[in-house]
């Protein structure tokens, strides 16, 4: 169990980061298995989920995340008090209190026992806000999306705050631009365990962090970079992650989903990210996830499940099909669209696209 008590002993200066001291972001404390050689010098150990593939763990030296805090806090204005809306069992929770120790700060804590309710955020804000100077908090787009939902007090609070960075997952465009419209200082984030959190930030990398694509795969370097995955080779100058991205003419990353997650059609490459956000565009689309499913003619097909923001009056399934032609291309129109009351998670803020695809038959 990650705590702030338990963060300020691995990450002073002093301290040792030997076996003993790391944490493990996950519920229990079961030990890691002997560290040996660069690996020693990990602070936190975060597993990833193995949606991708077997499950790893990454080691980060305490350098790394305090670096990451501190370049976050550059960014955003200067160093702040924040409130921990995620859980310490990932990288982006872990962060807001590695950011907290640096900081000097206590961070406040919203109580996820029983979910993420806006009313439950809006209690916990109260204390942090409360603190002087500024303060910030880290939410994935399903938390902002109910934030924003109804003009209450969740709306209220998450508005009082100098920056809330959104992350986990793809943001839908309309859902940032209603947060936006509605005062709230929304800050999109890039990253993963691997580079010790959010890296990118607006699409920019923080300073002293660069990126490029490598046959359109990103590529990350810079200091907050892990050690490497235990029991593996330490990471070299650049980590190659599983996302494909562009880069835009004024520089700014954005990132069109994983590669592994592209679908081929007719010999077409189709990346998800891009049908989805089209989907969520339209009037009456709340989240959208595409995946792509067997076909004998095809190789694959779009496939397309839909959450309306109206369960009982859906938008009309052709008309977004059509949007989807119309800006993406023929070939990348669902060929099979559903609407289904809620999308499956597999961690903060991301959907379990195998799930999705399952629920296909």
């Amino acid at each position: 169990m990650i705590t702030v008590d338990r963060l300020r002993a691995v990450l002073a200066p002093s301290g040792s980061c030997y076996r003993a001291d790391v944490l493990v972001a996950q519920p229990s404390d079961r030990p890691l298995p002997p560290l040996r050689g660069w690996e020693t010098g990990a602070a936190v150990a975060v597993p990833t989920s193995g949606s991708s593939g077997e499950p790893k763990t990454v080691l980060l030296s305490a350098a790394a995340l305090t670096t990451s805090a501190e370049l976050t806090h550059a960014r955003l204005g200067g160093p702040g008090t924040w409130l921990l809306a995620l859980p310490t069992t990932h990288i982006a929770g872990v962060q807001v209190l590695v950011r907290s120790v640096v900081a000097g700060t206590e961070p406040g804590v919203m109580d996820l026992a029983t979910g993420f309710r806006a009313s439950g955020f809006a209690t916990a804000a109260h204390a942090v806000l409360a603190a002087p100077g500024r303060h910030y908090t880290a939410l994935v787009p399903t938390q902002l999306a109910r934030l924003v939902a109804i003009d209450g007090p969740g709306l209220a609070a998450v508005r009082e705050f100098d920056a809330v960075l959104i992350g986990g997952a793809a943001t839908p465009p309309a859902l940032l631009d209603r947060a936006r419209r509605l005062g709230v200082r929304v800050v999109t984030t890039y990253g993963m365990s691997e580079t010790s959190g959010g890296c990118v930030y607006d699409g920019l990398p923080l300073d002293g962090v660069h990126v490029r694509l490598t046959d359109g795969r990103v590529e990350v370097s810079g200091p907050v970079l892990a050690l490497g995955y235990q029991g593996g080779e330490r990471f070299g100058e650049w980590f190659r992650t599983g996302d494909l991205g562009r880069i835009g003419s004024d520089g700014a990353l954005e990132v069109l989903g994983r590669a592994d997650d592209v679908i081929i059609s007719g010999g077409e490459n189709i990346a998800p990210a891009l049908v989805e956000r089209v989907l969520t565009a339209q009037a009456g689309v709340r989240e959208a996830c595409v995946v792509g499913l067997a076909d004998p003619e095809w190789g694959q097909v779009v496939a397309a499940a839909v959450v309306a923001d109206d369960p009982g009056a859906p938008p009309d399934a052709d008309d977004l099909c059509a949007a989807v032609g119309e800006e993406v291309g023929r070939f990348a129109m669902p060929k099979r669209l559903v609407f289904v009351p809620e999308l499956p998670q597999r961690g903060p803020g991301k959907v379990d696209r195998k799930a999705v695809a399952s629920s296909f038959g």
